[in-house]
Formats: C-alpha cells, sequence, structure tokens
C-alpha cells in the first residue's frame, strides 16, 4: 500500500490541485491545503490497511484540508481575491476561437459553482472533476450515499437555475437550430 500511495501522490497533484482550486476558489490556498493534505496522507499512511479504496481516502484527505483551510485562514481574508482566472482547470481545445469560447465558458461555470454552498460544492467537484463515484464521494466526505446522491441533484438544479449558466444554452429559437423538412 506505501508504493501505491506514493505513485498515487506522485500521479495525483494536478488533480489533487483542481479539487482544491475548485473548492476554495484561490490558487495559493490550493497549493498550501494540497501540500498539507499530502504530507497528512503520508503521516497517516498506516491507516491505509484498513481502507478499501486508496482514492476516496485519499480525496477525504484533500476535502479536510480544503475544510480546515476555510475554518482557520480564509474568513480573515477575502477568499475570492482575483488571483486570475481559474480556466486552466478545464481541457484545452484546439483551434484559438474555440479556446476563448471554452474559456468564458469554464470562467461562467467556475463562478456559478464558487456561488453554490460549499456542502454542494465539494461533491460536485469530486464528481464532474475528480470523477469520483457516487459510493466513493461519500466515503471521501464522510457522508451516507444517499445524501451524496441528494446534494449532487440539488446542486445540478442550482447551477441549472443561475441565469449566467442559463445564459450558455443554446438559443432553441434561433434560425440556426430549426430543423427544415423536404
Amino acid at each position: 500500500m506505501e508504493q501505491q500511495l506514493e505513485e498515487w501522490l506522485e500521479e495525483g497533484y494536478v488533480a489533487s490541485f483542481r479539487t482544491a482550486c475548485l473548492i476554495l476558489g484561490n490558487r495559493a490556498d490550493a497549493e498550501e491545503a494540497v501540500q498539507e493534505a499530502f504530507l497528512r496522507a503520508w503521516r497517516f499512511r498506516d491507516s491505509l490497511a484498513s481502507v478499501p479504496s486508496i482514492k476516496p481516502w485519499l480525496y477525504r484527505v484533500v476535502v479536510n484540508s480544503c475544510y480546515s483551510k476555510l475554518r482557520q485562514e480564509i474568513p480573515h481574508r477575502d477568499r475570492r481575491a482575483d488571483d486570475g482566472p481559474l480556466e486552466h482547470l478545464a481541457a484545452p481545445v484546439p483551434s484559438p476561437e474555440s479556446r476563448a469560447e471554452q474559456g468564458e465558458v469554464a470562467e461562467t461555470v467556475l463562478a456559478a459553482l464558487q456561488r453554490l454552498p460549499l456542502s454542494l460544492r465539494v461533491p460536485v467537484v469530486l464528481r464532474y472533476y475528480a470523477d469520483l463515484s457516487e459510493r466513493d464521494i461519500a466515503q471521501a466526505i464522510g457522508r451516507r450515499q444517499g445524501t451524496v446522491k441528494s446534494r449532487l441533484h440539488e446542486a445540478r438544479r442550482r447551477l441549472a437555475d443561475d441565469p449566467s449558466i442559463a445564459a450558455l444554452a443554446p438559443d432553441e429559437t434561433s434560425d440556426d437550430n430549426l430543423e427544415t423538412g423536404p
């Protein structure tokens, strides 16, 4: 298990950093949280023998480190300080036009995500950015799977109702989207 943990820590930094950025909304705080999480994971690596899967355990450490950061330091300053857009968290696209459009969409989605309460944001980040299953998310955040499912549902509902997200949807009444018959 120790070798498996060491490999994941080497390979999982980028995904952990992205997860922390999405939870905390600030690169510097995310970097500190991930470094602390990796130190904690290494320090408590002996407890891995009792866990069924390493990935949810490690994300639990990352999420808990983010929660600690939110509780301790961030309330004393504006945690949404502008340190640049987080669009680098989205996958790159080939053309400059597509990349610009993707960046605008990513920025809008990230802003809407930041407006979600933490209890809804964390499951969304773990599901759609860290690609964890509902069961793994439940293990990572210490909640029941049904709670995770309902939080994901509520978060999707709120995101769908968010005016900035709704503005991204294609206009169904435009001429481009009308089918023409023979």
